[in-house]
């Protein structure tokens, strides 16, 4: 039975710390090896014995395999009591900490990319897309609001679209100043328009603050996706619109080369499960294929 192979797995303190950890984040065998300070052929012994039971669910990108914990709706309350039990313990408490940790040292190798790409963006992004206007098909979608967010704004392009419509309180966020002084230059008129820097994990915004968002090729880049998914929850209106367009699962490792990122796409599936969860309702699903073979997937959710 299921049930007692998942026990047998968490009868080990080892192994709780693991699943504890990847409850929580998403790491790959050599982050999680450096936080619970144990030789790579233990962990990954003790990773096996908990994916055969099911508690976790791996991710392969690239050369790397991400291991995470298996959320299903019949794992959800057996890892949360699993985990609940030793939360208080310090040396989960280290863990946690260790593990934020790696995900700074992710998001600030991140930061220096677009720190030196900043400048040649537009370029960049036109050599995997083409001549295909996603900015002009995002702009269609966009429902006639007042307030619309671009998440992930970069230099400016979709902002500086939507401006040539009147009457739009438009806010961009970041979080690469580089890339928002790129913005600040390109844009017409910093008086309709309101940057931030911010993570979009952590979004610098109120609740309820705008009818519309935008996330146009950002989530790639985004080490925990489900997390900004949660907030754009929390900003949007009741009824407000999410527009979500990113690259379809792809094996292209020369694609992070050229315009960076943390994934390589994402499945459909995997996309509308983190909508749901995160209480959208999905309204509508698109499918384009641009350069290099990849193909973008535009998803319009609603609150």
């Amino acid at each position: 039975m299921e049930i007692i192979k998942q026990f047998k797995a968490l009868s080990d303190l080892t192994r709780l710390r693991l699943l504890n950890i990847l409850n929580h984040y998403e790491l790959n065998v050599n982050e999680i090896v450096s936080i619970v300070d144990m030789i790579q052929s233990g962990v990954s012994r003790h990773l096996k014995i908990l994916l055969e039971a099911g508690l976790l669910v791996l991710r392969k990108d690239g050369s790397f395999i991400y291991y995470s914990a298996n959320k299903s709706r019949d794992n959800f309350s057996l890892i949360n009591l699993a985990c609940s039990s030793i939360e208080k313990e310090t040396v989960c408490a280290l863990d946690l900490k260790k593990a934020k940790q790696s995900i700074i040292i992710r998001k600030n190798r991140s930061k220096r990319f677009f720190q030196t790409v900043a400048p040649q963006w537009d370029r960049l992004k036109k050599e995997v897309l083409g001549n295909f206007d996603l900015n002009g098909i995002l702009k269609q979608r966009a429902p006639g609001c007042d307030r619309v967010a671009d998440l992930g704004c970069g230099t400016g392009e979709m902002l500086g679209s939507l401006f040539l419509e009147n009457k739009k309180i438009l806010i961009g966020v970041d979080s690469s100043p580089e890339m928002l002084e790129q913005a600040r230059i390109k844009l017409p008129s910093l008086n309709a328009i309101d940057l931030r820097l911010g993570e979009l994990e952590n979004l610098p915004m109120k609740d309820q603050e705008v009818d519309t968002v935008i996330m146009s090729m950002v989530l790639y880049h985004i080490f925990e996706p489900e997390k900004s998914i949660h907030e754009v929850f929390r900003v949007l209106k009741p009824g407000g619109i999410f527009l979500l367009a990113d690259f379809e699962k792809h094996d292209q490792e020369n694609i992070k080369e050229i315009i960076g990122g943390s994934w390589l796409g994402f499945e459909k599936a995997q996309v509308t499960n983190w909508l749901s969860t995160g209480g959208f309702s999905l309204l509508s699903f698109d499918r384009y294929e641009v350069e290099k073979g990849l193909c973008i997937n535009l998803y319009s959710a609603q609150k």
